[in-house]
């Protein structure tokens, strides 16, 4: 009692695949898959994103924290 052998869940499989119908579920999978794989590619995507991002500012005149010099590189 409690647990569910395997003939339990070939009959909800059976009734899952009636009511919805095979072309139904075979779209969920699908759009399943692709939304795990916008997920990874976005964890990608966040993992190099998290480097500070320079700002430009074009009124260098109206920004009193502007510093006006010449950097170097060193080689």
């Amino acid at each position: 009692m409690g647990g569910l052998s395997i003939w339990h869940w070939l009959i909800v499989l059976v009734v899952v695949v009636m009511v919805f119908g095979t072309k139904k579920l075979r779209n969920v999978g699908s759009d399943l898959g692709a939304a795990v794989k916008g997920f990874k590619d976005g964890m990608k995507d966040g993992s190099a994103a998290d480097a500070p991002a320079q700002q430009v500012s074009h009124n260098k005149a109206q920004d009193p924290n502007t510093v006006d010099v010449d950097a170097k590189t060193k080689s």
